[in-house]
């Protein structure tokens, strides 16, 4: 099912088998995706990195993470683009934004217990209802229905990263962090930078980490500029000294020990492994 206006609106939302299963790869600027794994396991595979899904597990992705491939009995998809609902607009709605979606952590998954999957699939019944009317208050349903789902998911993902314990304006820092770091990784390597963007010190963002019992603010830092060196030498024909610089280096090989050091082999020979690996 499929939503689209002339102002470029567009949401699409589907029962997912092996045979439509294409739909998943037709990926668009500023879209925003989860995927909902309803049959017994999923595997699939994102940036070359293999993620596996129990029944009721749900993965959120946004248009940089690319999917390379999919094995599945059944799922379930939701994909909107930011003119539909941006959640960087209404994030005092809904506090996604370094959670769900541009959280600078990985690949975000939730696991629906059996209460949390009733609720889903309450909203999604009357999502598929709401997605076969035409009306001039279809729009104005579909994203609040849309704004239920995301909702509920932000509460599953802060009951079962510990960030339930801490207090909303620290979960927030958080958030914003995560933030900061997705649009900045490329420039700012040091925690210095988002600690003084969020008027805090370094030490107080760590020891947040800390209690939050996540990644620290460096290793973080750290790990989004891989995941964008990966993408750039997996689907790119830059050389890589260009990825380095892109990157804010501007010594070579000082990116190389960077990412030997946490890849465990070379840029080059990184790009040489899975391009062989498709072959």
């Amino acid at each position: 099912m499929f939503f689209e206006n002339n102002t470029n609106e567009r949401l699409r939302v589907m029962e997912l088998n092996k045979e439509n299963s294409n739909a998943v790869f037709d990926v668009h600027e500023t879209d925003m995706t989860f995927i909902w794994n309803t049959g017994k396991q999923m595997n699939i595979s994102i940036d070359y990195i293999p993620h596996q899904l129990v029944q009721n597990q749900i993965i959120f992705l946004t248009e940089y993470q690319k999917i390379n491939s999919l094995d599945f009995e059944t799922a379930r998809m939701v994909r909107f683009n930011r003119a539909f609902y941006c959640i960087i607009n209404h994030d005092n709605e809904i506090g996604s934004k370094g959670l769900l979606f541009f959280g600078a952590t990985g690949i975000p998954l939730i696991s629906l217990d059996e209460s949390d999957a009733k609720d889903f699939q309450v909203t999604w019944d009357i999502f598929s209802n709401e997605m076969r009317r035409s009306d001039i208050l279809q729009k104005d349903m579909l994203q609040s229905i849309l704004k239920r789902l995301l909702i509920l998911s932000v509460r599953i993902l802060i009951k079962s990263n510990n960030l339930y314990k801490l207090e909303k304006s620290q979960v927030d820092l958080i958030r914003e962090f995560n933030y900061l770091v997705e649009e900045h990784f490329s420039e700012h390597h040091d925690v210095a930078f988002y600690a003084s963007r969020l008027n805090k010190s370094p030490k107080t963002l760590s020891n947040l980490f800390s209690i939050a019992r996540t990644r620290q603010p460096l290793t973080i830092i750290h790990d989004r500029i891989m995941a964008h060196a990966r993408m750039q030498i997996n689907y790119t024909t830059l050389s890589i000294k260009e990825i380095a610089y892109e990157l804010g280096y501007e010594d070579v090989q000082a990116f190389s020990r960077f990412f030997k050091n946490k890849e465990g082999i070379s840029p080059a020979r990184y790009r040489e492994k899975n391009r062989l690996s498709l072959n």
